[in-house]
């Protein structure tokens, strides 16, 4: 200390250290604040004196031409630099930030300096160069005072205390412990040099523009150098390493507790800031109440917790102090009494209060006058008009799509993915449903989401623009067929109109020029999904049609030959593709007939729009020629044989897959499926490219065991029949198989094999009756209710009271 200026080295984010600081400038009452922090944010702190400006919030800078690089200066209600910056805005006086600007960490010259943010005392700072192992100050401290935990020794020397008498004693004393430890060298690095020539350069400034009591607020570690002024000339040469200065934006941005939790990333290392929080604003004794919130906290979620609790909990975490020799019981005293008393000894239920309040999902606020690029504004503004405000904590949100609210919500949701904004993640619907029209989503705000708004800017000033410039951006850039099937159906539910056209050529180019029949069936699921959305969202997909069916007709054409000589790795691959194929070219039938929307949907809003396209016009007959081509690739698939070793046919998986597939389309009775199957089983063949043939055959549900007992008897019959010393290389394909079968049937063919030998006629069918219709027409109703169907009363039923 000097008489001009008080240097108040503090803990960042710590409640006793920001009451240290309230109390320390009332008793000093400085003319000037120095806080340490990015002076490029001089211009806007005068922003904390809005009442919308809530903790915790962020300074967020980034460079202007590259906004990927950024850093974020973290402050919450119990920051000490808070209290310091909203002291001086609310009684006007000048508070400048004097760390070194941000603009200089975001310099290619200062790439030898990482961003690093791991850094427990000093979190709130940008850019730190891991140059060499740093001890922790606080451990070199708690361990010469015979501690062997820091935070809690941290705790109780400064946390858990009020301020004295003599409100700069604790600094004094700080600065005392920070010397010795610097006198020994520890933990200096060739950036701490830089910075602190940098703070001293502007108390200098401060002195020289004629404030007599100046309030230097910053990390504790930097007040030895800041009290021992060398010359002018000594921190000039040192600030002459600094690199090239890039120009920089900076701003507020809301931040949340439970990014303050983490050490890595964006974080602050900060284990509680919900406890924290609570230290901070609650006058007296701080653990009854926090124990009632706790309490509260269990009830909501059905745990019994009484008052009685509360107060048995109280007085064991005041005991556990006392025995630990603590002066106020500290979080892990109240955690003990949380888990034993009010959770019964459940971590489960310890857990939730964790989560809840001692990390908690605060999220702050920003005000409209904050700057922001046009992107964030408008952005802003669709929040608002769609009643979607951003939250720290996971909410799902179930959207209608025929209602004209939750579509702008799902457009909206879409195109901040394409933007890398995954403010909403697609999650499973709680609401059972098939229909197109409906959509879930998990929506969870992070912090970073400010960089990447930023950083989507430079492809337009409104979301729609900026997603759209994205999408064309990214088609261009495009390696994959499949990427730009994802990209168009991306697209597609993103309303991007405006893209489509474009997106749409470089994908046909891109299909007219790939040859490799795997890229083509990766592509065309997407392609075909993309159809779907026109019947509920109103979209033109005529040029999609058209695509899709040509991608469709080359992997008929290409498939059989493609599936030749593949290896067990690529067969599984090819298999995957094949089934999604299948699939696709199904639904490529179904939606390109006429009349043919979604039927879960039947009154959405853009079907007859749907109807009158160009791929809705195709007729049932083209979309009958195109289930004929495919059902004839699979045949030949089936047919390919390896006759001169496995290299000159289809591995077994695929020619089963494919003789499975046309069995459930009908295109194949079991007579002819059964005859198959004999021929794969026979001697003549590999055991291995026949286990290959029953894993693609019973893939995807075996219940055709169940009800046709000759396919049963002819795998038992191979199964018993298969040698000894072969049947060891086929038993891992052969559980694989039966583990993916369904559990009632693995139980009831397993019943069956037990009973004793297996004859392939057929079960008898129960012999039946005459037909009681007088009966069948009474369970109509009924059965209709079930089914959410309107019933067909028989015409010789009408008369009767059913």
């Amino acid at each position: 200390m000097t008489s001009d200026v008080a240097l108040l080295g503090i803990r960042h984010h710590g409640p006793g250290s920001a009451r240290a600081v309230a109390a320390a400038l009332e008793a000093w009452q400085p003319d000037a604040v120095l806080i340490e922090g990015p002076p490029e944010a001089d211009g806007i702190v005068r922003l904390a004196a809005e009442k919308d400006l809530v903790p915790p919030v962020a300074l967020l800078a980034h460079a202007v031409d590259d906004p990927a690089k950024a850093a974020f200066w973290p402050y919450a209600e119990f920051s000490p630099e808070w209290v310091a910056i909203r002291y001086g805005v609310e009684r006007e006086l000048p508070v400048r930030f004097i760390d070194l600007p941000a603009g200089y960490g975001f310099s290619p010259a200062d790439a030898e300096d990482p961003v690093d943010s791991e850094e427990p005392a000093e979190a709130v700072e940008p850019a730190e160069p891991v140059v060499e192992p740093v001890a922790d100050p606080l451990a070199v401290l708690a361990e010469a005072a015979g501690h062997d935990d820091p935070e809690r020794w941290w705790e109780d020397v400064v946390e858990h205390r009020a301020p004295g008498a003599d409100a700069l004693a604790p600094f004094a004393a700080v600065a005392e412990a920070m010397a010795a430890l610097r006198a020994e060298g520890l933990g200096e690095s060739r950036r701490d040099r830089l910075r602190e020539a940098y703070m001293r350069q502007q108390i200098r400034a401060a002195r020289r523009a004629g404030h007599g009591r100046i309030a230097v607020v910053c990390g504790a570690f930097h007040v030895p150098a800041l009290a021992a002024m060398p010359t002018v000339a000594h921190d000039r040469a040192l600030l002459a390493e600094l690199p090239r200065k890039v120009r920089t934006d900076i701003t507020w941005v809301p931040w949340t507790h439970r990014r303050l939790s983490q050490a890595t990333g964006y974080g602050a290392g900060v284990q509680s800031p919900g406890w924290y929080h609570h230290l901070f604003t609650t006058e007296g004794d701080p653990v009854p109440r926090w124990l009632t919130r706790a309490a509260e906290l269990l009830r909501a979620e059905d745990h019994p917790v009484s008052s009685a609790h509360v107060i048995e909990a109280v007085r064991l975490a005041r005991t556990l102090a006392v025995l630990r020799g603590r002066p106020l019981a500290g979080l892990t005293e109240t955690l003990d009494a949380v888990r034993a008393v009010l959770c019964e000894g459940s971590d489960v239920a310890l857990e939730l209060v964790r989560d809840r309040l001692v990390v908690g999902d605060a999220l702050g606020e920003v005000p409209d006058a904050a700057p922001a690029v046009p992107l964030q504004r408008d952005l802003v503004r669709l929040q608002r008009s769609l009643r979607l405000k951003p939250e720290a904590a996971p909410k799902d949100l179930d959207l209608d799509l025929r209602k004209d609210t939750d579509a702008a919500r799902s457009r909206l949701l879409h195109r901040l993915r394409l933007l890398g904004v995954d403010w909403g993640v697609p999650a499973r619907s709680s609401v059972n449903s098939t229909g197109t029209f409906r959509e879930s989503w998990r929506l969870c705000w992070q912090p970073e989401f400010a960089v990447r708004i930023a950083e989507a800017a430079q492809w337009g000033t409104t979301v729609e623009d900026a997603a759209t410039g994205k999408a064309v951006g990214t088609a261009r850039a495009a390696v994959e067929l499949a990427e730009l099937t994802g990209l168009v159906e991306t697209c597609l539910l993103a309303g991007l109109a405006g893209a489509l056209p474009a997106v749409m050529r470089v994908l046909a180019d891109r299909a007219a020029l790939d040859t490799d029949v795997a890229h083509l069936a990766g592509a065309l699921p997407a392609l075909v999904r993309a159809l779907r959305y026109g019947d509920v969202r109103g979209t033109d997909h005529g040029a999609l049609g058209e695509v899709a069916s040509g991608l469709a007709d080359r992997i008929c054409v290409g498939l059989p030959p493609a599936c030749v000589g593949l290896d067990a790795e690529g067969a599984a691959a090819m298999r995957g593709r094949l089934d999604e194929v299948h699939g696709a070219i199904g639904l490529l039938g179904s939606v390109t007939r006429p009349g043919s929307g979604d039927p879960a949907a039947p009154d959405a809003p853009g079907e007859s729009a749907a109807a009158e396209s160009p791929a809705a016009a195709e007729s049932p007959a083209v979309a009958e020629g195109l289930a004929d081509r495919w059902a004839a690739a699979l045949r030949s698939l089936a047919r390919r044989e390896p006759t001169g070793g496995p290299a000159t046919g289809a591995p077994g998986l695929l020619r089963g897959r494919a003789v499975r597939l046309l069995l459930d389309d009908g295109r194949l009775d079991s007579e002819e499926a059964g005859r198959r199957l004999r021929l794969v089983l026979s001697v003549a063949n590999a055991p291995v490219d026949a286990a290959g043939w029953i894993e693609g055959f019973l893939t995807g549900g075996g219940a055709l065991l169940l009800h046709d007992p000759r396919l049963l008897a002819l795998l038992d019959e191979w199964l018993t029949g298969v040698p000894g010393e072969v049947f060891t290389d086929v038993l891992p394909l052969l559980r694989r198989t039966f583990a993916g079968l369904e559990a009632g049937v693995r139980s009831t063919v397993g019943s069956r094999v037990a009973a004793g030998p297996l004859g392939e006629a057929p079960v008898a069918q129960a012999s039946g009756g005459a037909l009681d219709r007088d009966r069948a027409d009474a369970a109509v109703p009924v059965v209709a209710l079930l089914l959410g169907v309107r019933p067909r009363i028989p015409r010789q039923a009408a008369g009767r009271d059913t």
